[in-house]
């Protein structure tokens, strides 16, 4: 059974630095594209930034393009979101999901495992 589990998040002003990491187990990591995706209250779940399975790949939604990067390291299963200057906007549950593909995928129904979430806020 895969399992994800994200880890990173906490409280932050803006302008300021988070890494979130998530940790894969269950299946074969370096197969799978992984995504990055965050959830405000009342509002949908939308993709952050997606990775490919080699990681030679990566996308980035335009509204944190610039901000923040994404990357993987095969060998430790793990896959990260490097989030700078944080803005209050950003405050969300933040999730990381994997699917079927070796490619990235932007939409949250291309995803079939999904973490439990790690909260970020991001104070003015």
């Amino acid at each position: 059974q895969v399992q994800l589990v994200e880890s990173g998040g906490g409280s932050v002003q803006a302008g300021g630095s988070l890494r979130l990491s998530c940790v894969a187990s269950g299946r074969i990591f370096s197969l799978y594209g992984m995504g990055w995706f965050r959830q405000a209250p009342g509002k949908e779940r939308d993709v952050v930034a997606t990775i490919s399975a080699s990681g030679g790949s990566a996308i980035l939604s335009d509204s944190v393009s610039g901000r923040f990067t994404i990357s993987r390291d095969n060998a430790k299963n793990t896959v990260y979101l490097q989030m700078n200057s944080l803005k209050p906007e950003d405050t969300a549950v933040y999730y990381c999901a994997t699917g079927l593909y070796s490619g990235t995928r932007e939409r949250v129904r291309d995803y079939t495992y999904w973490g439990q979430g790690t909260q970020v806020t991001v104070s003015s």
